[in-house]
């Protein structure tokens, strides 16, 4: 268990499903795109260079998209289910036994 100061500054770190589906999206989007423009722009200036840095551009801007979770990633929240009584407890009955 981690102490209530350093759960408390993790509690917004995280990507929900819906949020984890669309950085994906949005990440093969960005690729797709900057790659299809990286590569008409090497062929215009007749160098290959061209096209790695427009593809390279693209894939900074996506991972500064993408990889930090930003709250448009985090609009549906997971609902856990309610955590189980303690295994041991429920064995014994509730009560714990002392050892003499």
């Amino acid at each position: 268990m981690l102490p209530a100061f350093i759960s408390d500054r993790l509690a917004g770190l995280y990507l929900d499903f819906e949020g984890q589906r669309l950085a994906e999206q949005l990440y093969q989007w960005i690729i797709i795109c900057f790659s299809v423009v990286g590569f008409f722009w090497g062929y215009y200036c007749e160098q290959f260079s061209q096209t790695l840095y427009v593809l390279a551009a693209g894939v900074l801007l996506s991972c500064l998209l993408t990889l930090p979770p930003w709250p448009m990633y985090r609009r549906h929240p997971i609902s856990w289910a309610p955590s189980a009584a303690d295994p041991d407890a429920r064995l014994s009955g509730g009560k714990k036994r002392s050892k003499r």
